[in-house]
């Protein structure tokens, strides 16, 4: 006798149709909702990278010694750094020079006043600590003029220090220096190298480039990290060729290092180039922007999200990048072959903002064509203002060294 077979009442089947389309249902509203999620944050995380930042303060004027032409500030490890630099406030004075340090107890340190104070002027206490230190090129005392550089999105305002010739101070040279500034700042970062370029009998011009304060906005107004900057900077290059240069040698500060880098393998002028400094340099976005999540705290897979979200065209309206950003070619470490330029890399350290590690592995990975100044102590940018001295000796015994000193040339 067979057993009989008993019904699933249909009531209960379709209870568990319903459960379980349920289940599913919840499951893949919270998937899409935790990827939603995901992909919010990531382009939070990523608006940030392309975002040029505005110049906030650091640092609180705490007092200021007109009779002694001393200022106060609050302590940092910026504020206590040995050397000269600048100070960006509000009220009577814009930006000011700082010398010295005179004193440093407990949580401030006094310094000596380079720009005279006197007793009518103002100051907010709210204050930015700035390695420029020369803001205007005037400051420098050396023959300049005003330029403008044309380039797709508009003519960028540019600055010339020409230099003659030795035997012939009026007989320009045909070597010139283009002086490329970093993210989120202007061509005024760029001054303090100008002297010992000009000192070497090399021209020199300081070019502004898309979205910095000086040049004309791009579509979105965003940063590229150099992917398309360095075309502005290009033509500069340009300019110099069309006033004379035969030979070019870039010198770039942070991101302008990495514009630098995207010049020595992308320039249409790239037969001109013959040397390359940089100075505290980008030579890996990724490493740089993951080095600062991590100090953020922000976990490893939202980071590797974010930077994923930069490559893709969709995702710009969550990240804010006008075009897509293609990590491979930022990368200097991965294209280490195709470089050909000689290259001095000077890098502190002390650089908790572009760490010296990747410069280290690019003078590992082209011994042949990287020296590589290494600093102690200096922050980010700051070598110059850290020991100027050494900084310019290094500068100008490698321009030397290249044959690109002109009153070096001269001498043989």
């Amino acid at each position: 006798m067979k057993a009989s077979r008993r019904a699933v009442p249909r009531d209960a089947r379709s209870g568990a149709v319903v459960a379980l389309r349920s289940t599913i249902v919840a499951l893949a509203t919270a998937f899409v909702s935790a990827t939603g999620l995901l992909a919010l944050l990531a382009g939070r995380v990523a608006r940030r990278v392309v975002t040029l930042s505005v110049r906030t303060p650091d640092t609180t004027i705490v007092d200021v010694d007109t009779a002694a032409q001393t200022i106060t500030l609050s302590r940092s490890d910026d504020t206590v750094l040995p050397g000269r630099y600048g100070l960006f406030t509000t009220g009577t004075q814009r930006y000011i020079k700082l010398g010295t340090v005179l004193s440093a107890r407990g949580d401030t340190v006094t310094r000596k006043l380079l720009t005279e104070i006197d007793e009518s002027d103002r100051l907010d206490s709210a204050a930015a600590f700035s390695g420029w230190y020369f803001a205007d090129p005037a400051e420098l005392h050396l023959p300049f003029e005003r330029v403008s550089v044309p380039t797709a999105l508009g003519p960028c305002p540019a600055w010339v220090f020409p230099a003659g010739q030795p035997t012939d101070a009026n007989q320009p040279t045909d070597i010139w220096a283009v002086h490329i500034h970093g993210r989120g700042t202007t061509r005024a970062e760029t001054l303090r190298a100008v002297p010992v370029f000009h000192a070497a009998g090399i021209t020199s011009i300081l070019t502004s480039y898309r979205n910095d304060d000086d040049a004309p906005r791009s579509r979105g107004g965003t940063s590229a990290l150099g992917g398309t900057e360095w075309r502005d900077v290009d033509r500069a290059i340009g300019y110099a060729r069309r006033a004379g240069a035969r030979r070019i040698v870039l010198m770039g500060w942070s991101m302008g290092g990495a514009i630098a880098m995207q010049l020595a393998v992308n320039s249409a002028h790239r037969d001109l180039i013959e040397g390359v400094v940089l100075d505290s340099p980008v030579v890996d976005w990724r490493q740089v922007l993951t080095h600062h999540a991590d100090a953020s705290r922000i976990p490893r897979p939202l980071t590797r999200a974010a930077l994923g979200a930069l490559t893709r065209t969709w995702a710009s309206p969550l990240t804010g990048a006008a075009d897509p950003i293609v990590w491979g070619r930022l990368d200097v470490l991965a294209r280490a072959t195709e470089l050909v330029i000689p290259t001095l890399i000077l890098h502190s350290d002390g650089d908790d903002f572009v760490p010296s590690e990747a410069s280290r592995a690019l003078r590992d990975l082209r011994p042949d064509l990287i020296d590589l100044e290494v600093f102690d102590g200096a922050r980010h940018t700051k070598l110059w203002n850290y020991d100027e001295e050494r900084w310019t000796s290094r500068v100008r015994e490698w321009l030397d060294a290249q044959g690109l000193s002109v009153v070096e040339a001269a001498g043989n």
